[in-house]
């Protein structure tokens, strides 16, 4: 199997037998050797009998069901896992990523010797004020943090050698950092192409604007898996130590303090220094305990059921 082309979808009926046909229509074009994956991640129209259909009719479409809404990033690692292709491409169910973009991608990893190519809607047909606007302030974000020079993380059309797929680990919402994860695990070699963006034929978008919010949260998490990830008492320790370190010093500024100079003084509980003092300890041994549980974490960590398939096509 040369090609694995990875679909994710949420309630996408009235597109899929078009996009169906677009795909094939294109890879054949190109003699490719491929399959289709659909991941229906608990549609509540007919799309998973439509996929059946495509199933029954092709013999390189399969179908995956879960049993409820699990997210994108579920989605992928299913489709993932199931995947037999030397190249595995991903792309959206909502006609606005093009098939005829996959050739020169898969060209592009086999001459360049790259791991991952990442699409870049340089032309987007999205609201300005809703989509574009926060898209370049999240994309900026991610390129400072990250260090990876993509403008468009969250593109769904992307190309991966199979090593890649097969390495990573795509959980919570973590699609839109994908490039990241892979550069994390030593997959380096990633590159972007611009791609064409058409405007959304039916239905709507199944992201609200809280997918911005998430998506800053999820790059910290990122950056703090990327500088600590195997080592987080490296960083709780540290500030544990600082923590203590304080708290420590006002406690035998506040000792000294009353033996020697203060005597006839208010009580050491009505200073508030003594409230800086305890407040930091405090904190100190939990910044502590928080390292010890990490690095008990890491080393006995197993993996977790992350979402719930309940059918597969034949």
């Amino acid at each position: 199997m040369e090609l694995s082309v990875v679909i994710p979808l949420l309630n996408e009926s009235e597109s899929l037998e078009e996009l169906h046909q677009w795909i094939s229509a294109s890879l054949d074009a190109n003699q490719y050797l491929y399959e289709i994956i659909f991941i229906d991640d608990g549609s509540t129209d007919n799309s998973w009998e439509i996929i059946n259909e495509l199933a029954e009719k092709n013999t390189n479409t399969h179908g995956i069901q879960f049993s409820k809404n699990f997210g994108k990033s579920q989605a992928l690692h299913a489709g993932f896992k199931a995947t037999k292709g030397d190249y595995i491409i991903t792309m959206d169910a909502d006609l606005q990523d093009s098939p005829e973009e996959i050739h020169q991608m898969i060209t592009a990893l086999k001459e360049k010797k790259l791991d991952l190519i990442s699409g870049w809607k340089k032309k987007r047909y999205d609201s300005i004020l809703f989509k574009n606007i926060p898209s370049k302030v999240f994309n900026w974000a991610a390129r400072k943090v990250s260090g990876i020079r993509l403008h468009d993380f969250n593109c769904g059309l992307k190309a991966y050698r199979m090593e890649v797929i097969k390495t990573i680990e795509v959980y919570g919402e973590m699609h839109r950092y994908i490039p990241v994860i892979a550069a994390n695990e030593g997959f380096t070699r990633i590159e972007e192409q611009i791609v064409k963006h058409k405007a959304r034929k039916y239905g709507k978008t199944k992201f609200g604007g809280d997918r911005f919010i998430k998506g800053f949260l999820d790059l910290i998490t990122l950056w703090f898996i990327k500088s600590f990830g195997k080592r987080p008492m490296h960083f709780f320790g540290l500030w544990g130590t600082i923590m203590l370190m304080v708290g420590f010093g006002f406690t035998i500024y506040l000792g000294i303090d009353k033996l020697y100079f203060n005597k006839q003084a208010r009580l050491i509980t009505q200073r508030p220094e003594f409230y800086i003092a305890l407040t930091t300890m405090i904190m100190g041994a939990q910044f502590f305990i928080a390292g010890f549980l990490g690095e008990i974490l890491i080393r006995n960590g197993k993996d977790i059921k992350r979402y719930n398939i309940i059918k597969t096509t034949k």
